[in-house]
């Protein structure tokens, strides 16, 4: 393990960073506990002349928590489920997933 996986694993351990999630397969109904650093920013549309302003839901997960994240599972944080939608991404060093996620 290198320095930088092992601060991402203090990070997503803090309780003050990530919070405790479900993922659930859409194809095989597999479920597991994962953490995830929840993240909300307003995405800039431009349609014609027009702008607009939409929420977002946004979240990081650890690949080690979650191999590989599909378009259509689903995620619970707390009272709250969530689509993924569009294809997942990874950074740069392979560690963490950001995915983008629609309410369900």
């Amino acid at each position: 393990m290198n320095a930088f996986a092992a601060a991402m694993d203090r990070i997503y351990a803090n309780p003050s960073m990530a919070v405790t999630a479900v993922w659930i397969s859409a194809t095989t109904s597999e479920e597991r506990p994962i953490r995830v650093i929840r993240r909300a920013p307003d995405r800039i549309t431009d349609f014609g002349a027009g702008r607009f302003v939409s929420d977002t839901m946004m979240v990081d997960v650890r690949v080690s928590d979650l191999a590989d994240p599909r378009p259509g599972d689903l995620i619970v944080i707390g009272a709250g489920s969530f689509t993924i939608q569009g294809e997942p991404v990874r950074d740069r060093e392979r560690l963490i997933w950001t995915l983008d996620l629609r309410p369900s």
